[in-house]
C-alpha cells in the first residue's frame, strides 16, 4: 500500500466532507484513510458515512496528538501523513508524489501548500525552502504538516510518535526531534494540499495588543511550546530566561534571513 492518511477530527463536520472528498478523488495510488474522532457531537459521523473509502474510529482522546498517534500505530502504508479535518489534498497530489517518493532516500519528505479561507477560496501559495533545522527551530515550523510524508519503515515503525503533552506545535517538536535523531528531510516542489485558515485553527493565534487575559493565556501556551523547542533543540546562551528571550529575538531575525536566502538560492 502506498499511503496511510490519518485525519483527527472533533466537531469539524462542516469541513470534513471536503477533506474526505479530496482523498476519495485521488487516483493512481493505493491508500487507507483512517479517521480518529474524539467524540464529536455534530454531524461528523454522518458526513464520514458518505465516504466508504474511510475507516471511522470514535473514542475519547486527550487531544489531536493522541489521535494522530493512534493512526501511526495502525498505519500500513509505505508513506504516512496526517491531513487535518479542515484541510484537503490537491487533485492528483498523491499520484504526482508517489513516484518521487519511491526514488527518494529521505525519511521525511514535504511539499508546498496553499492557504485557503473558511469557504475554500485560495489566499496564497507557500513555496518552501529545503530543510534547515536552524530556521525550523529559531524562526518557525515552516513545514506544513498537511503536506508532509513520513517513511513508515524508518519513522513510524521505528517508534517515533508525537508528544501528547504538546497541543499546538506538536509537528514542530516532532520535526526537530526527528532531525536530532539523525533522520533526513527532503523538499519536493509539489503543491500537495490546501491549509484552511479560520477562527478555530489551534496554531494560528495572533493577539496583537489585546488585554483579554483568557485569550492571552491560550496564546501563551502555544508560545511556551515553541520556547521549549528552542531550549531543547536550538541554541541556548544564558541561564537567565530573560536574556535568552533577547537572544531568541536576534536568532529569529538571523533564521528568517537564512530562510529567505535558502529560498532565493533554490535550496
Amino acid at each position: 500500500m502506498d499511503f496511510t492518511i490519518i485525519t483527527p477530527n472533533l466537531n469539524y463536520g462542516r469541513f470534513l466532507g471536503d477533506c474526505l472528498a479530496s482523498v476519495s478523488a485521488q487516483e493512481g495510488v493505493t491508500l487507507e484513510h483512517l479517521i480518529f474522532d474524539g467524540g464529536s457531537t455534530d454531524d461528523s459521523a454522518t458526513v464520514a458515512a458518505r465516504f466508504p473509502h474511510a475507516r471511522w474510529t470514535q473514542g475519547k482522546d486527550s487531544g489531536m496528538s493522541q489521535a494522530i498517534n493512534r493512526g501511526f500505530d495502525a498505519a500500513q502504508g509505505d508513506w504516512v501523513m496526517w491531513l487535518n479535518a479542515d484541510d484537503r489534498l490537491k487533485p492528483g497530489a498523491l499520484a504526482t508524489m508517489v513516484e518521487r517518493l519511491r526514488r527518494s532516500t529521505a525519511d521525511i519528505v514535504y511539499g508546498d501548500f496553499d492557504f485557503i479561507d473558511e469557504s475554500g477560496k485560495h489566499l496564497r501559495t507557500v513555496r518552501l525552502p529545503g530543510w534547515s533545522a536552524f530556521v525550523h527551530v529559531h524562526h518557525h515550523c515552516y513545514i506544513g504538516s498537511t503536506a508532509a510524508f513520513y517513511r513508515r519503515a524508518s519513522v513510524i515503525a521505528a517508534g517515533h510518535r508525537l508528544r501528547e503533552d504538546f497541543r499546538y506545535v506538536m509537528d514542530g517538536e516532532f520535526f526537530a526531534r526527528l532531525h536530532a535523531a539523525g533522520l533526513s528531510f527532503e523538499h519536493l516542489p509539489v503543491t500537495v494540499a490546501d491549509f484552511r485558515l479560520h477562527g478555530g485553527n489551534a496554531s494560528m493565534r495572533h493577539l496583537g495588543k489585546t488585554r483579554d487575559l483568557d485569550a492571552i493565556l491560550r496564546a501563551e501556551r502555544q508560545h511556551v511550546e515553541s520556547r521549549a523547542i528552542r531550549r531543547a533543540y536550538g541554541t541556548t546562551l544564558f541561564d537567565d530566561p530573560y536574556l535568552n528571550g533577547l537572544a531568541d529575538g536576534v536568532l529569529w531575525i538571523a533564521a528568517r534571513g537564512w530562510k529567505v536566502a535558502l529560498r532565493t538560492l533554490g535550496k
